[in-house]
């Protein structure tokens, strides 16, 4: 009895095995090309800089918009993305710009979860209504929307692959 229940822990163990990697093997064909697959999203890095407003339209032409950080696995993951294009600063989709002191997402949502860097944001020197991830400050902040610089592009995958 102890040899097959070890023979049918092995035939799970094996099933198991091979199912997770069919699993990531569907995550990495959800995304479309040039995109990374994280946590039920595709993420596009760009490798050109534009304002904030341009930035959000690049996203929407791509199916997307910039990307909402909800979690802290999420903003973790924002840190790696822009140490990963050696971006210094990346446009996130977080902005005031509607009611000052007021920031959204960009989906109309409120902030669940915040990264502010120490001091953010201070409006400073006035009119700093765009979200960016700095990784140097190992948190967000406020910014000019007219600054030129990189983002990140999020799109909902329209399936949630089980077990990654």
């Amino acid at each position: 009895a102890a040899s097959w229940l070890l023979l049918q822990q092995f035939k799970f163990n094996c099933f198991s095995s091979g199912f997770n990697k069919l699993l990531i093997y569907m995550a990495s064909h959800i995304c479309p090309d040039g995109w990374t697959y994280f946590s039920s999203s595709c993420y596009f890095m760009s490798s050109e800089s534009k304002s904030w407003d341009e930035s959000r339209k690049d996203c929407q032409g791509r199916g997307a918009d910039l990307v909402i950080i909800n979690s802290r696995e999420e903003n973790v993951r924002g840190l790696e993305i822009s140490s990963h294009i050696k971006a210094e600063q990346i446009w996130i989709g977080l902005s005031d710009q509607e009611t000052e002191g007021e920031w959204k997402w960009m989906d109309g949502s409120s902030l669940s979860y915040r990264s502010w860097a120490k001091g953010q944001p201070d409006d400073a020197p006035g009119g700093e209504d765009c979200g960016e991830v700095r990784p140097e400050r190992d948190g967000w902040n406020d910014l000019f929307c007219t600054h030129s610089q990189q983002w990140v592009c999020e799109k909902k995958t329209p399936v949630h692959p089980v077990g990654i």
